[in-house]
C-alpha cells in the first residue's frame, strides 16, 4: 500500500491497516490454487485510493472509526480488485501494478475464479453492513454502471467515429462510478446530511474522471507503470488524447488505426508521437484541469475540519501524478 497520502492525514493509517488486514482476513480460501492468487492481488501495491477517500468523507464530522465503516471500505476495494482481475483476462494483459497479473502467472482459469470470488466476498461485506440500508441498491446500481462502462468500452472499441461523449459516459462508468460510491457512502456512514453527501457523490465523479484522463495521458507520455505503454491501442481501446486529435487528423492516423488488431509496436509509436504532436495530450491536460477544478470547488463547500483540508492535498496531489 503506497503512504504517500499519510503527509496529509495520519490519521488514515490506523484506519487503513484495519482495512487491510480485514480484506486478508476474508481472502483465507481452502482453495489452494486461489489463494496464492488472491494474496498477491492483496498485496502487490494498491494505493487503496478509494477506502481512503471512503474514510476522508466518513471523518468530515471527525467520528471514531466503526467496525461497519472498516467493512464498507473494504468492500470497496474488493469489488475495484475484482474489476481489475477481469480487465487483465479481457486485455490479455501481462502485468497490473508492476508485476505479472493473476491471469499472466497463475492462468486464465484461476484468474476468473479469482475475480469471480472477490465478488462474492464483496456482496457478503456489504449484506453484513447494509443489508437495511439503501446503500444496497446503490452498490448493486454502482456494479451495473462499472459493467455498462465496460460494455459501452467493448462497443467502442477500434471505432474511429468515437465520440468524446461516448468516452465520458464509459469513463463514468468504469473509473468515475467507484470513486463516487466512496466519497458518498463515506459521507453517508459518517453522519453527513444529504447535502454533503450530494456533494460528496459529485466530488467523487469529478475526481474519477480526472484520474481517467490523467491515467490515459500516463500511456502517451510514456510513463505508466500499470501495463504496456499503448497497450490499449493494441487492444482497440482509443482514450481520451487520440480521440481529441483525431477528427482533425484522420489523414495521418486513421490509416495506422485502420491495422487493427494487426497494429505493430512500430505503428503504436507512430500513433503515439502524432497524438502528442498535434496537441492531444495538452488538450487532454486542459480538460483533465477542468474536472480537478471542479472537484476542488466543491470541495471547498464541504464543512471545515482536518478531512476537508486533507482532502485538498490529497486531490491535488493525486491528479499532478505525485502519489
Amino acid at each position: 500500500m503506497q503512504q504517500a497520502y499519510f503527509r496529509y492525514y495520519p490519521q488514515l493509517k490506523p484506519s487503513l491497516t484495519l482495512v487491510s488486514q480485514l480484506i486478508d482476513q476474508r481472502l483465507i480460501v481452502r482453495y489452494q490454487q486461489l489463494e496464492p492468487a488472491l494474496k498477491q492481488m492483496a498485496s502487490h501495491g494498491g494505493k487503496f485510493l478509494r477506502p481512503a477517500f471512503f474514510l476522508l468523507f466518513a471523518g468530515l464530522h471527525e467520528t471514531e472509526i466503526s467496525e461497519k465503516q472498516v467493512k464498507a471500505a473494504a468492500s470497496i476495494e474488493i469489488l475495484h480488485m475484482a474489476t481489475l482481475i477481469h480487465d487483465d483476462i479481457i486485455d490479455d494483459s501481462p502485468k497490473r501494478r508492476g508485476q505479472a497479473s493473476i491471469q499472466a502467472a497463475f492462468g486464465k482459469d484461476v484468474a476468473v475464479y479469482s475475480g469471480d470470488y472477490l465478488f462474492t466476498v464483496f456482496f457478503d461485506l456489504i449484506t453484513e453492513t447494509m443489508a437495511n440500508s439503501r446503500f444496497l441498491t446503490i452498490n448493486a446500481r454502482i456494479m451495473r454502471r462499472i459493467l455498462n462502462g465496460e460494455l459501452g468500452q467493448m462497443g467502442d472499441r477500434f471505432k474511429l467515429d468515437q465520440t468524446i461523449l461516448s468516452y465520458l459516459r464509459n469513463v463514468n462508468g468504469k473509473t468515475a462510478a467507484l470513486f463516487s460510491l466512496a466519497a458518498e457512502e463515506g459521507a453517508a456512514l459518517g453522519g453527513a446530511n444529504k447535502q454533503e453527501i450530494q456533494l460528496a457523490k459529485r466530488i467523487g465523479q469529478n475526481i474519477g474522471i480526472a484520474f481517467q484522463i490523467l491515467d490515459d495521458i500516463l500511456d502517451y507520455n510514456g510513463h505508466h507503470l500499470n501495463k504496456p505503454v499503448l497497450k490499449d491501442l493494441a487492444t482497440g481501446v482509443y482514450s481520451l488524447p487520440l480521440l481529441l486529435v483525431l477528427p482533425t487528423h484522420q489523414a495521418e492516423l486513421a490509416p495506422l488505426l485502420k491495422k487493427g488488431k494487426d497494429m505493430t509496436p512500430k505503428d503504436m509509436q507512430a500513433v503515439q508521437k502524432l497524438v502528442v504532436n498535434f496537441g492531444g495530450v495538452q488538450a487532454a491536460q486542459q480538460l483533465a484541469g477542468k474536472f480537478t477544478a471542479k472537484a476542488e470547488q466543491e470541495i471547498a463547500q464541504l464543512p471545515a475540519s482536518p478531512a476537508q483540508t486533507a482532502l485538498k492535498k490529497i486531490v491535488e496531489q493525486l491528479l499532478k501524478r505525485t502519489i
